[in-house]
């Protein structure tokens, strides 16, 4: 069984963090979407920030559950990002053609730190 936790705070900008740390998969992959859809339910946040820097392993029905989250937040006229990925979720993210979409960055985070942007 995976571990997973994740934690949630606004800014005084508007801005709910989330931030997941752990594995996000087929067992744990529900409890993205319920934190997203319970800040949904409550309020309408400027921006949701998923911040993914602590996350180790994701899979298909976790790349799944952001883009759900990413859908039932633009239904909610609210912007969500994925910031901070792992070099592990910017390779699926990119193999997956999402990174677009979550507004990630073209390139993986060892390379944004060292070479400079042509």
């Amino acid at each position: 069984m995976s571990t997973l936790s994740i934690t949630a705070r606004t800014d005084a900008g508007g801005t709910v963090h989330i931030q997941p740390a752990g594995e996000i998969d087929t067992d744990n992959a529900y409890d993205l979407r319920e934190v997203v859809s319970g800040l949904l339910a409550t309020g309408r946040p400027r921006l949701i920030k998923v911040d993914m820097a602590a996350v180790t392993f994701i899979d298909s029905v976790g790349i799944g559950a952001l883009v759900g989250c990413y859908h039932t937040a633009a239904a909610s006229g609210v912007r969500l990002i994925v910031s901070n990925p792992t070099v592990y979720v910017h390779r699926l993210l990119y193999v997956s053609g999402l990174l677009g979409l979550f507004g990630s960055p073209a390139r993986p985070p060892e390379q944004r730190d060292r070479e400079p942007v042509l």
